[in-house]
Parts: structure tokens; sequence; C-alpha cells
């Protein structure tokens, strides 16, 4: 009989055993919950963001429901006070590195396909009541943030970290590889002269907003090809150094493009690219709203607002199973070329979880009485013909 996997084996066929098992040993993953491994964990997390369950009782109910299929997902049943242990002890770094896993077989694409790639940098606020020992606040919000390296091109993150709140942002990027060629869309809240010269000194290139109280120096104005883009008008263009009394120095290429919506909002952006035009390096800036509607996918569609436990290796753990299940969403429409949204698509996954069914069909019903024998196919059926 031909064996068809469940959608639950399907969405987690990218992730390799091998190297997942390596990653567990290397950080020591199993030292305190022998009978419920990180597999067995990752599972459970990763079961409660698909199915949106918010509850220890909820995931074990669930998980448990379907013991048919545990089989062959490699675990067993689930015990809620297991997972609560398992989610107070067990190294977020297991879970860490195998979201780099799978975001590092989504960018090699990305990365290879062109060395005009466009990758933005941004973060979102986890708030967090002060029942949660783990959060900071940063004078507005209290709680954790979540950042994000995005590929545009993608459509996928590239790397995450969480941090308290009170982090600043640009500690996150200053920590980021530089790519030579990649442009990477900024706001000003990652200022920092050092870091921007270290991306011009990369070969890479930035688009960012700068600060009020920077002040400017024009040296040329370069003429403007073209001024009318998508929402919004060029109205300059101009070469610029930063005109500062005291010791502070940027001594790199900049431009300084001033745009207005058509609302009447007018603002700058800068660049240290000299090729683009002054039209394409605001379509740049204007593609980092991509950013902002992926934060609010995962908020509405996955499990970060409501957390299962208080302690903070919990909070963290479920974080980022909720970026493993994105991108394990992510990597299923890619290979199976859906044309369903990814919210839509995520919505037949949570339906035909564990219904073993070809993923690549999931919106198909299935055929009628698949096992009983059609009659025309069989050679020993007299057939007759009536005049």
């Amino acid at each position: 009989m031909h064996f068809t996997s469940s959608i639950f084996a399907a969405v987690l066929k990218p992730i390799e055993r091998r190297r997942f098992k390596a990653i567990v040993e290397r950080h020591d993953g199993d030292a305190y919950d022998k009978s419920f491994g990180s597999w067995q964990h990752m599972l459970a997390l990763t079961f409660a963001q698909l199915t949106g369950a918010d509850s220890l009782r909820a995931i074990e109910t669930g998980f448990n429901a379907q013991s048919n299929h545990h089989y062959h997902l490699g675990c067993g049943k689930l015990c809620r006070s297991t997972l609560a242990d398992a989610n107070a002890r067990r190294p977020v770094a297991v879970f860490s590195e195998l979201l780099g896993m799978l975001v590092n077989g989504l960018g090699r694409k990305a990365r290879n396909a062109a060395k005009q790639a466009l990758q933005i940098i941004d973060s979102t606020p986890v708030p967090l009541s002060h029942m949660f020992a783990c959060a900071a606040s940063n004078g507005r919000i209290h709680g954790l943030k979540l950042h994000i390296l995005h590929d545009l091109e993608g459509d996928c993150p590239l790397a995450a970290k969480i941090t308290p709140a009170n982090v600043n942002d640009i500690t996150f990027g200053r920590g980021l590889p530089i790519a030579a060629g990649v442009t990477y869309v900024f706001d000003k809240g990652y200022c920092h002269f050092g870091w921007w010269t270290s991306i011009d000194n990369a070969k890479a290139f930035f688009v960012t907003r700068p600060k009020a109280n920077m002040r400017w120096k024009t040296l040329r104005r370069r003429p403007l090809e073209a001024s009318r883009g998508d929402g919004f008008t060029i109205k300059a263009d101009r070469e610029v150094k930063l005109a500062s009394k005291g010791d502070s120095k940027l001594p790199i290429f900049l431009r300084r493009i001033t745009i207005t919506r058509d609302n009447g909002d007018t603002f700058d952006i800068i660049s240290n690219d000299r090729q683009r035009s002054a039209l394409e390096l605001a379509a740049c800036y204007k593609a980092r709203w991509q950013i902002e509607l992926f934060f609010k996918w995962i908020k509405q569609n996955l499990n970060i607002k409501k957390f299962i436990a208080f302690n903070e290796n919990a909070v963290r753990l479920q974080i980022l199973a909720a970026m493993i299940a994105f991108v394990l969403i992510h990597l299923a429409r890619k290979l199976t070329g859906t044309k369903h949204s990814p919210r839509r698509f995520a919505e037949l996954v949570a339906a035909f979880l564990h219904t073993r069914r070809n993923i690549a069909r999931i919106d198909k019903p299935p055929p009628i009485n698949p096992s009983r024998p059609n009659p025309k196919s069989n050679p020993d059926q007299l057939t007759f013909a009536y005049a």
C-alpha cells in the first residue's frame, strides 16, 4: 500500500534529523530530559504554533489526540508537566541554531541570485506584563524585542535575535556580517557612524533616514532624471558631508535625497550608493514597509502574544518556535509552488495538520471511496452491449 505522510510530517521535512541531532549534542540539549527529547519538544512547540494552542493543557490535549501519527513523527505521548519542565531547562541555543539552519537554507539561493540584494533590518516589541521577570522597559514598552534581518526578494528572515526591550537596535545591526553588494535598509534607530563606515568599506550599501539634529553641508546637486514615483515625488538629490564642529566624522560618500509623499509629508533619506538613481533609492526605502507586514503576519497568525510560562527560557523558546513555524510554512509554500497566500496556506495547514494527503494538493478534497475497485478496469468483467 502506498504510504502518504501527514501534512505535519511534510511541513517538517526540511529539518534534517542528523543535523538536528548534532545541534542537540553540541549544546547538550537532552541532559535533563532524556525521556522527552529535544525533537519531541520541538514538535510540541511547533504544533502549538501551527494549531494556535495557547496553553500547556491545550497542547497536551491536541497533541495526544493524534497519537496514531506519533510513530511516523518519531515521538510519543505528551505530558504537560514534562513540557513545562523542558520549557524551563532546555537550552535556547538548540532552537536558535535550528532556526539558523533553516534560514540559511532559505537565504542561500537569494544570496547567490544577485549581488544587488535588498535586506531590511528592524525590530518589533514583544510586550510582557510585570509578572515576567525577564521583561525590561525602554520607556515605551515593557518586555522583549525581536530583531530581524529580512530578505526582500525571498520574503524570509535571514537572522533573528531576542533581546530585552532596553537593548538598542544598533547592537543587533553591528553584530551582523556584512555582505558585499547587498543594500541594507533601516530606519534612524540604527544611526552609528562607525557601522555605516564599515558597511561602505565592505563594498555594501545602506539606505536610511538621518536624525533631525544632523547638520549637512551640500557639496553638489545631482540632476534628477525622473522625479515621480509610486506615491511619492523626489524634490532634490545632493551629495553632502556631515557638518559637525566636534569629533564626529563620517569619511564616506553620501547622498541626501528629499522626498515628498502624496499626503504632503516631506523627509530625507541618505545613502552611500553612487550608481542608483534617486527614484530607485527612494523605492528601496519604501520597500522597508515589507518587514512591518512580516511582523504583522507573525503576530496575527502565530502565537507570540500569549505565553505558556512566565520564565525567560520558556518565553524565548516560544518566540523561536514561532519563527521556526513561519520558516517551515514559507519553505512548504516554496516547494509546493502553491498560489495560496501565506495566511491562507497557514490556515489550510492548521485545518489538515494530521491528515494524510499530498501537501501540494492540500486544498483539494480526496477522491470518493479511493479503495473501491473500478469495474471497468477489471479485465475479467463481462460487458454487455444492448442494441
